[in-house]
Formats: C-alpha cells, structure tokens, sequence
C-alpha cells in the first residue's frame, strides 16, 4: 500500500466507481457541495467545517494550500467567502474518520505490557487497524478502551503499530506505546532482527521436510485482492520464505513458517505458488479442495472442516524483540488456537478411520 502511493494520488481525479480498490482505500476521499441558495457570505474553512465534523480546520487549510479546493472549478484560498449556488470540490488527502479511533470495550488478550510497548496475541476475525469498510471493532479501538481505562496516554494513529497482520490470520503482535519504542522496534524490523514463525495448514503433501520459497511478490494484475509470485527482477518485491513440515496428514501439511522479507500476504502467495494455497483461504483459492471432491463422505468431511475452521489456516506464532528500553531480549510464544487445533484433531481422527 504505501510503496503505491504516489501512483494513487496520480487516480485522485478518477470517479468512485474507478478509484474504488484496495490500493485506494484510506488513501483520499473526494467530496462535492452545491451552496444553499440562502446562505450568507463565510469563509470556506468554516464552512466545510459544518459538513465534515471529524476533520480539523488545520486539515482543511492544508487542502486550499495544496489546490484541493476548488469552487466553480477554480482552486480558492482558505479565506475565500463561499457565495449562494457556489460548486464546491475538494479533495482530502485521508478520510477523517481514518484520524479518529473512538474507544471500545472489545475483549483483548494482553500478554505482556509496560510502559514502552504491548503484546496481544490477537485473535482470527479481528482487524488490526480502522479502515475502509472497518471503522470500528478493531484491535486498535480495543486498544484505546484499555489505554483510556488504565489512564493511558498514546497517539495510536500516529504510533503504535510496528507491523499488522491479516484480520483472518491469529497470533502475536507488538504495539509501541511510544515514539522512541516505535522508531527502535520499527528499526528492528526493518533489518529483520526480529523473531517470528507462523504455523500454517496448507493444502497437498509438501515434498521436502525443509525448504525455501524465493520468488518477488506483486499485486495480481487481474485480481487486484491477491498477490502474486512474479519472476525476479521483472515485477513485484524480492521475497523469501523458510518453512519446515511439522506433521503431515495426507492432504494436508502442517508447516511451520520464517520470513526472511515481510511482504504482503507472503505466505499465502508463495504456498499458492508452488500449489500449496493455505487451508480455507477463500481469497487464494483454498476453500476448494485438491482432490476428492467427488466422493460424498470426504466432501462431506472437508465441509465439516471448513465450518470448524472457518478462515484461513495461518497462526503468529512466535514474537521476539529486543526491548528498546531495558535492551533485554523479549521472547513470547502463542499456543495453537483453538479452531485450528479442533481442525487438526479432525483430520488425525479421519486418516485413523
């Protein structure tokens, strides 16, 4: 998202219907006004505050300054004085509500705090952080709830989150509670000193005990929800993914996951890739089984397991870091959540048969 910026403000003039996918949302909103006939001479800062409650009135000069604004056509000033019939368009860099994380009493699982930084190991069918089409329910207003509780200060839409991971995918992470933690975290990450592994359930019978998935990682050209595995150099980022197969069971394999890079959607692009797409991965393809599905009884039982596990099969499990503060190595362990382990006990169960 943020490498594509640039090439998205180049569609800020497109219509809704053009500009409405996932490399867009939360990057800009377009809005139009026509003035009431009746309405008296005022500034156009004030104005526009009357409409968009959620924005400042800083955001909006901002606007005017950088030719967002325009009335009839024409870029105006913050100090304009909007007349009766006027045609007002302007253009905000983020969506106001983008800026406003209200508080929510949402149970989260903390597994380790003080006054630097906050693990949660999160739980599957939770967005990390607002966005378009989720402005609420998220971890980062559960967040702002238990902050605001325990008296707690943290611009969390300026800092905090150091890396996400998939509303579908459970498991670890760290939020800094501070700029300092977030810029000694961030660093960490950025030079991979970080330590995670992730357990997956992939579709197939994975060859090898142990291997490599090298391959660059790009937006898919014609579905613009995945990602794809591009040949190096030619399009996308260099990724690399290490995996081990912890237990095998027949259809499927239960791997266990090192990021070597951190691109988007990595393990679920390069299993696809080599055609082990995740279990129950509906946007990859993974809620179709490879094979067997014309015999009643094991569709039957993929269905059964679909409901058990009703997401795709990706679990952070492991999370170390050096604390920026006290220096010390932190190291924290999520066990296997229990959808995934009910899923896994079905499968032993039915290969016992």
């Amino acid at each position: 998202m943020i490498e594509e910026k640039e090439d998205d403000f180049l569609d800020i003039a497109q219509s809704e219907s053009e500009s409405d996918d996932e490399e867009n949302n939360g990057l800009y909103e377009h809005l139009n006004y026509i003035v009431d006939g009746n309405q008296d001479p005022l500034r156009i800062d004030k104005y526009l505050m009357l409409f968009r409650k959620n924005a400042t009135r800083n955001k909006i000069s901002q606007a005017c300054r950088a030719g967002n604004v325009l009335v009839n056509g024409e870029p105006v000033k913050q100090n304009y004085r909007v007349k009766p019939e006027d045609q007002i368009s302007i253009f905000l860099a983020h969506p106001p509500r983008e800026n406003l994380i209200t508080p929510q009493d949402i149970p989260l699982k903390i597994v380790y705090e003080d006054d630097d930084v906050i693990v949660i190991d999160k739980e599957p069918n939770m967005v990390v952080h607002p966005g378009h089409g989720n402005w609420d329910g998220t971890m980062i207003n559960a967040l702002a709830f238990h902050l605001e509780k325990n008296n707690q200060k943290s611009d969390l839409d300026r800092v905090g989150l150091v890396h996400r991971i998939d509303k579908d995918t459970s498991g670890l992470l760290v939020v800094a509670k501070n700029e300092y933690a977030l810029s000694h975290l961030g660093k960490q990450f950025f030079d991979r000193k970080t330590k995670r592994l992730y357990w997956a359930f992939v579709w197939g019978n994975v060859e090898e005990d142990e291997g490599t998935i090298t391959g660059n990682i790009g937006r898919h050209v014609k579905n613009r929800m995945q990602m794809a595995v591009f040949p190096d150099g030619d399009f996308g980022k260099h990724a690399v993914t290490h995996y081990k197969v912890i237990e095998r069971l027949r259809y499927i394999t239960w791997v266990e996951c090192k990021l070597e890079t951190g691109r988007t959607h990595q393990i679920r692009a390069h299993f696809k890739h080599i055609g082990h797409t995740l279990f129950n991965d509906e946007r990859y393809e993974g809620n179709i089984p490879l094979k067997g599905q014309n015999l009643p009884k094991y569709k039957q039982f993929i269905h059964n397991a679909f409901q058990v596990l009703p997401r795709h099969a990706l679990h952070a499990h492991t999370l170390g870091f050096v604390h920026p503060t006290t220096k010390k190595e932190m190291y924290f362990e999520s066990p296997m959540p229990l959808d995934m382990e009910n899923a896994i006990k079905k499968w032993r169960i039915y290969l016992e048969r």
